[in-house]
């Protein structure tokens, strides 16, 4: 859950604040319901800042932040009629009716979100989404947009304060003309509408001044000052229009559900008419007052869904097969093809994912394949069209060394991904410098990610551990480091070499090793030599430690780059406390593992834990077949589930107060 978290939300700040996105949108749907999935099965773990509680991605840098007083909340996603109809059948049992419930239409614009705020008619302030509840101010580039009223006149006239909700797009014929004329002066194209238009509103500086000029924007929606009389978001539309506002093309209102749908097959009939690029449909309880009765998640409304068209699609061929390093050592599959014009872009590549998805497609060097994109930089490989399979192709297989550094690669047990497992190599060091730097691992103050980026870029940091050679005049020589940047970098360096055995640990960047497996790992080997020479049986033996997480670490100390860095980093002077394994305690849990589960009456918990300790037991996370038992509290997780599936002991609260007694 930590590395999905931490892995959508860096594609949340490529997306949303970079503007250069480098998966689909279905692919990051899928992570998505992957995390979601996961938060639903363990309450109990879901971080508060979790991805699933937020919108967007924070402000950019550079731009003064403005706080939405009215949440710009995102939609889930039906991708069919079946799901439009749970939706609607979700609606209707939270109405407790039958009856049918009205539903205003508008197509779904593929640009960015903004919000405009007026006060007594005038424009005072424009910014972007952002994470949902605070955004990035860009008023300026706005009121470059033609069709974005700098002052709102009607009668009667609008409310003293007033927030338009819409979306800026970039027209498919402007954006093409852009493109046109970038390549003409040698500049690299842009990728779509969406980012063109996203990226042109973060400029700093009006340097684009032809890209500001196209951009359209379409309301539809008001945040705060609804007018009296506008009972429904069919009338928000109206007031919006009369307003001055162009509201979002081929808007309707339909009766009920399957009136929607409707909608949704004439505009997909038309998407490409509109001269703007939209990816489904988007449906609202059209009254406001049920609105307010469905109700809304932190992250989303329960009254709006977006129904979304399937990808566009077309047909080429796989010229090569390419293995890709990613920052965190995953070899990706790409295939490399021959160039083809997809939902408005040329795309040359598609991710294949990992090894099972290229083996279950059987997608091959010389096949004819279908490529899908929804907005997307890198398309997908839908699927390969055997008939036109030439003769004598061969099935692919991912590298059995990685590409950059030729370490033999790994794929644990029970994970899809293949994986270089050299911290040292050239494609995965920035973000393992950045790992053991962190604030969980060494804590290396200071030492930030543009930072990082020069001294691997320069060379400075070739390994992990060149890190504790850097120096004061090394540091002097990179740019924007005065003398006291680089005096406290250096002392910054000389205090994280005193660490924790449980720290040092999770410097390493062994996967799946965190804070609580570090801990165990601490509490059970003492000191790092007997934990580098365990085998995978004997790490399994370990309480809390399974299968997957012993093969891991076990294949971390069997690759000689890595036991030659923890070498490197004790030769260094990194350092820290050795203690004596921790050894069976008496009371009455002793040898016993416990998993907590639901809320316990007036016992927290901590406390419980501590408890359990105090008897000699040990609480675990997750539930496995070395758990000896299951302690179930009010509103209990799936972990009863997986107690039950492996016929694992269930005590309530009054047994495990039992249990403590003896």
């Amino acid at each position: 859950m930590e590395a999905l978290a931490a892995e959508i939300n860096r594609h949340l700040r490529l997306y949303h604040v970079e503007d250069r996105p480098e998966i689909s949108d279905a692919e990051y749907d899928r992570l998505f319901g992957e995390l979601q999935a996961l938060e639903e099965a363990h309450p109990d773990q879901v971080a508060p800042d979790s991805p699933t509680h937020r919108v967007g991605a924070p402000p950019a840098e550079g731009f003064a932040s403005v706080a939405h007083r009215v949440p710009m909340l995102s939609l889930d996603n039906a991708m069919d009629e079946a799901a439009m109809r749970a939706f609607d059948e979700r609606v209707k049992r939270i109405l407790h009716t039958e009856e049918p419930v009205a539903y205003a239409a508008e197509p779904k614009l593929d640009g960015a979100g903004v919000e405009l705020v007026y006060e007594d008619g005038h424009l005072s302030v424009g910014c972007t989404r952002g994470d949902g509840r605070v955004g990035e101010d860009v008023s300026a580039n706005l009121r470059t947009v033609l069709d974005i009223p700098l002052d709102l006149t009607s009668d009667p006239p609008p409310p003293a304060r007033v927030s338009v909700r819409g979306e800026v797009v970039l027209p498919v014929a402007a954006f093409e003309r852009l493109n046109a004329r970038r390549l003409e002066r040698g500049e690299e194209p842009f990728a779509n509408p969406r980012n063109a238009a996203a990226g042109a509103l973060r400029l700093l500086h009006k340097i684009d001044r032809e890209r500001l000029r196209a951009l359209r924007f379409y309301a539809y929606a008001l945040g705060e000052g609804i007018p009296e009389g506008a009972a429904t978001q069919t009338r928000i539309l109206a007031t919006l229009a009369s307003w001055g506002f162009t509201v979002s093309p081929d808007s309707a209102r339909c009766d009920d559900v399957e009136g929607a749908i409707a909608y949704h097959a004439r505009l997909l009939e038309r998407r490409n008419a509109l001269g703007i690029e939209i990816d489904g449909s988007v449906f609202k309880v059209d009254s406001l007052a049920l609105q307010e009765d469905v109700g809304a998640l932190p992250r989303t409304p329960r009254w709006a869904i977006a129904f979304k068209f399937p990808p566009q699609q077309e047909t080429t061929v796989v010229e090569r097969i390419e293995a890709n390093v990613g920052r965190t050592g995953a070899l990706t599959p790409v295939a490399v093809l021959r160039p083809v014009h997809v939902g408005g872009v040329t795309v040359s590549h598609a991710t294949l994912h990992n090894q099972d998805e290229v083996t279950r497609k059987d997608v091959r060097v010389g096949d004819t394949v279908v490529v899908q994109r929804a907005g997307d930089v890198i398309p997908q490989v839908v699927m390969v069209v055997t008939d036109k399979r030439p003769r004598r192709t061969r099935r692919y297989r991912l590298p059995k060394r990685c590409p950059v550094c030729r370490t033999p690669s790994v794929r644990l047990e029970g994970e899809a991904v293949t994986r270089c497992p050299n911290v040292d190599c050239p494609a995965q060091l920035k973000n393992n410098v950045r790992h053991l730097a962190g604030r969980g691992a060494l804590d290396v103050d200071g030492l930030g990610e543009k930072l990082i980026e020069q001294l691997v870029d320069r060379g400075l940091v070739k390994r992990l551990s060149d890190v504790f050679e850097l120096d004061r005049d090394a540091l002097l020589e990179l740019d924007r480091m005065a003398e006291k940047s680089a005096d406290n970098l250096v002392a910054a360096l000389d205090r994280a070499r005193a660490t924790t055995l449980e720290r040092f640990f999770i410097a390493l960047g062994i996967r799946h090793v965190g804070s609580g497996v570090a801990e165990l790992l601490a509490a059970h080997f003492g000191d790092l030599p007997p934990l580098m020479n365990a085998t995978r049986e004997e790490l399994e033996e370990v309480p809390g430690i399974g299968p997957t997480i012993a093969e891991s670490l076990a294949a971390f100390f069997a690759e000689e780059h890595n036991r030659s860095e923890v070498e490197r980093l004790l030769a260094h002077g990194v350092r820290f406390e050795v203690t004596a394994p921790r050894v069976a305690r008496e009371g009455p849990l002793v040898g016993c593992s416990l998993v907590l589960t639901g809320t316990l009456e007036g016992l927290s918990r901590d406390e419980a834990k501590a408890r359990i300790e105090a008897a000699g037991g040990r609480v675990t996370a997750s539930v496995s077949k070395k758990t000896s038992y299951v302690v179930a509290g009010a509103e209990p997780g799936s972990k009863l589930r997986k107690a039950e599936e492996l016929e694992i002991e269930i005590v309530d609260q009054a047994g495990l107060e039992a249990l403590l007694e003896g």
